[in-house]
């Protein structure tokens, strides 16, 4: 627990040569980074682009952040070609404390021998980690565990504060644990920020996709496309009030294909973005012709109230892969301080009180990287009941 206390305090070890050279990489990313924002926004500025889109930016390499409106906070993009591991789930080489280097094959995160994030602290807001590929350990301070992952959905409303991990173990010694989704966080209104944490599980035998498209699929985490409706989210999710039209969808689109996206029935009070995560990149098609989207970039749209066709650029056979966020901006103040979003600095200040008074409950596991036995297959433990995709199918 030292550890973990001091990992998230955010102090620099000066004593430590690997994080000031950890610090110089991140600061030459960064600067990186920037240039290319600053240069993409030159070009972009001499683009005609339709009346509906607002700006078209560059996205820094994986897996840093994307740009995210209200009511969204964060969304990145993880893939790591993480190897065979050994007997004890370990990677072959050890986390530096800070490994976000996008230049490797994978990264280690905060984690030691085993990949991932060990146990911190969040208030104020939800996650949604939407799985593709490989496999997460999830353990929280409520007793809540579970081991899910390949298009599995887990909804985690931190609420008034809550302590997870989420560890990746290499339970394969006989083939690569390649690792692939989504974490997204997503804002709760004031009045929502103190409600108990909450977690939920929706199996990928549950979650809505759709290849009933010209050469096109579509999965719905949230927020409906047509008539494909997703499982419900958390109840005091921005995303339980229909009138809030909370969209994560992924478009999976194969060269000469292509999807209509529907607007939304709020028209422009709903935010929406497009994301290029994988592929060389689409044909944003309206009335007022096309427009490309290329490879890592990243589109926000003036509103959701114009229906617009997402069209493969044809110039490559590999599929392109877009996230879709939307949704009604919340509007309100946003504080924010690493794990903690409330709507006030004192709120904030009171988050870190409260946190070190309390633990938020405390931390029930033998481990602050727990992870379960290389053995053991999809599950979740909430509130002592256990689920596996069989009993929910």
């Amino acid at each position: 627990r030292t550890h973990s206390s001091r990992r998230f305090s955010g102090r620099a070890d000066v004593r430590c040569p690997e994080r000031r050279s950890t610090a110089k990489t991140a600061l030459s990313t960064l600067a990186a980074s920037l240039l290319a924002l600053v240069v993409s926004a030159v070009a972009m500025s001499s683009r005609s682009l339709p009346s509906c889109v607002k700006l078209i930016g560059s996205l820094s390499p994986n897996p840093a952040p994307f740009p995210t409106r209200d009511p969204f906070l964060f969304c990145v993009y993880h893939r790591d070609f993480l190897p065979e591991g050994n007997e004890k789930m370990e990677a072959p080489r050890r986390g530096n404390g800070q490994d976000f280097d996008s230049s490797k094959p994978y990264r280690m995160y905060h984690g030691n021998k085993i990949p991932g994030f060990p146990q911190h602290p969040h208030r104020g807001f939800e996650t949604i980690t939407a799985t593709m590929h490989g496999l997460i350990d999830h353990t929280d301070s409520l007793g809540n565990g579970g081991r899910y992952g390949q298009g599995d959905l887990q909804w985690m409303t931190a609420g008034k504060g809550i302590v997870h991990a989420e560890m990746f173990p290499l339970v394969h010694s006989d083939k690569p644990n390649t690792l692939q989704f989504f974490q997204i966080w997503l804002n709760l209104p004031a009045e929502s920020k103190m409600v108990d944490p909450h977690f939920t599980m929706h199996w990928a035998e549950q979650v809505v996709t759709s290849g009933d498209f010209e050469k096109a699929k579509v999965t719905v985490w949230a927020g409906s496309f047509g008539d494909l409706v997703p499982p419900p989210p958390p109840p005091a999710s921005w995303a339980a009030n229909p009138e809030n039209e909370v969209t994560v969808w992924l478009l999976e689109i194969e060269n000469g294909g292509h999807l209509v996206l529907p607007p939304a029935r709020h028209g422009d009070e709903i935010t929406r973005s497009l994301y290029v995560v994988e592929g060389d990149g689409v044909q944003l098609v309206t009335e007022e012709g096309a427009t490309p989207l290329l490879r890592q970039q990243y589109a926000e749209m003036r509103g959701a109230g114009v229906e617009m066709q997402v069209h493969h650029l044809n110039e490559a056979e590999e599929t392109v892969k877009v996230l879709v966020l939307g949704g009604r901006p919340i509007a309100e103040p946003v504080a924010r301080y690493g794990p903690f979003v409330m709507n006030t600095q004192n709120e904030i200040q009171q988050a870190f009180r409260d946190y070190r008074e309390t633990e938020f409950g405390g931390w029930p596991w033998k481990h602050d990287d727990e992870v379960f036995p290389k053995e053991r297959t999809r599950f979740a433990l909430i509130d002592g009941e256990e689920s596996t995709p069989q009993t929910c199918t």
